[in-house]
Protein backbone atom coordinates (compact mmCIF):
# COMPACT_ATOMS: atom_id res chain seq x y z
CA UNK A 1 0.00 0.00 0.00
CA UNK A 2 1.30 3.51 -1.25
CA UNK A 3 2.01 5.96 2.07
CA UNK A 4 3.88 9.09 0.49
CA UNK A 5 6.84 10.11 -0.76
CA UNK A 6 10.17 9.03 1.39
CA UNK A 7 11.06 12.49 1.79
CA UNK A 8 7.53 14.09 3.12
CA UNK A 9 6.60 10.84 5.10
CA UNK A 10 8.98 8.77 6.67
CA UNK A 11 10.14 10.71 9.34
CA UNK A 12 6.57 11.18 11.02
CA UNK A 13 5.44 7.25 10.24
CA UNK A 14 4.63 5.58 13.37
CA UNK A 15 2.35 2.68 13.87
CA UNK A 16 -1.41 2.86 13.62
CA UNK A 17 -0.41 5.37 11.00
CA UNK A 18 -3.74 6.21 8.82
CA UNK A 19 -2.80 9.12 6.32
CA UNK A 20 0.37 10.66 4.85
CA UNK A 21 1.08 14.13 3.36
CA UNK A 22 0.59 14.09 -0.47
CA UNK A 23 2.53 16.27 -2.74
CA UNK A 24 0.46 19.30 -2.45
CA UNK A 25 1.10 19.42 1.18
CA UNK A 26 -2.68 18.09 2.08
CA UNK A 27 -3.15 15.05 3.92
CA UNK A 28 -4.12 12.01 2.13
CA UNK A 29 -5.98 9.01 3.90
CA UNK A 30 -4.34 5.38 3.75
CA UNK A 31 -6.59 3.34 1.92
CA UNK A 32 -8.70 0.62 4.15
CA UNK A 33 -6.24 -2.92 3.31
CA UNK A 34 -8.87 -4.31 0.98
CA UNK A 35 -10.08 -8.18 1.51
CA UNK A 36 -7.60 -10.36 -0.08
CA UNK A 37 -5.27 -8.50 1.81
CA UNK A 38 -5.60 -11.20 4.30
CA UNK A 39 -1.81 -11.86 5.74
CA UNK A 40 0.95 -9.80 4.95
CA UNK A 41 0.55 -6.19 4.52
CA UNK A 42 3.48 -3.74 3.46
CA UNK A 43 3.45 -0.40 3.42
CA UNK A 44 6.08 1.68 0.76
CA UNK A 45 6.89 5.20 -0.09
CA UNK A 46 8.34 6.73 -3.45
CA UNK A 47 12.00 8.21 -3.11
CA UNK A 48 12.89 10.43 -5.62
CA UNK A 49 13.76 9.13 -8.77
CA UNK A 50 10.87 6.66 -8.97
CA UNK A 51 12.64 4.10 -6.21
CA UNK A 52 10.20 2.57 -4.01
CA UNK A 53 11.21 1.25 -0.47
CA UNK A 54 9.15 -0.72 1.78
CA UNK A 55 8.68 1.03 5.58
CA UNK A 56 6.16 -0.68 7.21
CA UNK A 57 5.32 -4.30 7.60
CA UNK A 58 2.03 -5.19 9.19
CA UNK A 59 -0.31 -8.31 10.05
CA UNK A 60 -3.84 -8.43 11.79
CA UNK A 61 -1.52 -8.55 15.30
CA UNK A 62 1.66 -6.20 14.36
CA UNK A 63 2.54 -2.96 13.00
CA UNK A 64 6.01 -2.32 12.63
CA UNK A 65 7.43 0.98 11.21
CA UNK A 66 11.04 -0.11 9.24
CA UNK A 67 14.61 1.52 10.79
CA UNK A 68 16.08 0.80 7.61
CA UNK A 69 13.88 1.01 4.63
CA UNK A 70 13.87 -2.04 1.62
CA UNK A 71 14.92 -0.72 -2.03
CA UNK A 72 11.93 -2.93 -4.04
CA UNK A 73 12.31 -4.54 -6.70
CA UNK A 74 9.67 -5.39 -8.43
CA UNK A 75 9.69 -8.51 -10.28
CA UNK A 76 11.30 -10.10 -6.97
CA UNK A 77 9.10 -8.53 -4.54
CA UNK A 78 6.20 -8.23 -6.13
CA UNK A 79 5.85 -10.93 -8.93
CA UNK A 80 5.46 -11.02 -12.95
CA UNK A 81 3.32 -8.15 -14.32
CA UNK A 82 2.85 -6.06 -10.72
CA UNK A 83 3.42 -2.53 -10.83
CA UNK A 84 3.49 0.43 -8.05
CA UNK A 85 0.40 2.31 -7.89
CA UNK A 86 -2.21 4.65 -5.49
CA UNK A 87 -4.27 1.41 -5.28
CA UNK A 88 -3.28 -1.16 -3.18
CA UNK A 89 -1.45 -3.87 -5.06
CA UNK A 90 -1.73 -8.04 -4.25
CA UNK A 91 1.07 -10.13 -4.16
CA UNK A 92 1.48 -14.06 -4.21
CA UNK A 93 2.78 -15.81 -1.55
CA UNK A 94 6.31 -16.21 -3.56
CA UNK A 95 7.21 -12.51 -3.77
CA UNK A 96 5.95 -11.60 -0.67
CA UNK A 97 8.37 -14.66 1.37
CA UNK A 98 10.97 -12.64 -0.27
CA UNK A 99 9.83 -9.51 0.53
CA UNK A 100 9.67 -10.27 3.80
CA UNK A 101 13.16 -12.46 4.08
CA UNK A 102 14.73 -9.26 2.61
CA UNK A 103 13.34 -6.89 4.85
CA UNK A 104 14.19 -9.10 7.81
CA UNK A 105 17.90 -9.07 6.55
CA UNK A 106 18.05 -5.39 6.13
CA UNK A 107 16.54 -4.81 9.93
CA UNK A 108 18.60 -7.55 12.02
CA UNK A 109 17.47 -5.34 15.03
CA UNK A 110 13.90 -5.30 14.43
CA UNK A 111 14.18 -9.30 13.44
CA UNK A 112 12.65 -10.53 16.23
CA UNK A 113 8.99 -8.66 15.87
CA UNK A 114 9.39 -9.16 11.79
CA UNK A 115 9.80 -13.15 12.41
CA UNK A 116 7.00 -13.37 14.71
CA UNK A 117 4.93 -11.54 11.84
CA UNK A 118 6.66 -13.72 9.04
CA UNK A 119 5.66 -16.79 11.88
CA UNK A 120 2.08 -15.99 11.71
CA UNK A 121 2.15 -16.76 8.26
CA UNK A 122 0.79 -19.76 6.42
CA UNK A 123 4.25 -20.03 4.61
CA UNK A 124 6.45 -18.17 7.40
CA UNK A 125 7.39 -21.38 9.51
CA UNK A 126 8.72 -22.77 6.53
CA UNK A 127 10.84 -19.81 5.52
CA UNK A 128 14.46 -19.57 6.20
Amino acid sequence: MYHGSFESNFSNLKSGATTFVGSDGAERVIPEWPDEADGLRIGYMEKAGKRFVAVRVLDDKADVVLRNELLLDAPSHMGHGKRFSPEPTIIDDDPAKQLLNDIIEKNPDQRAELKAIRDRMPWGKKAK
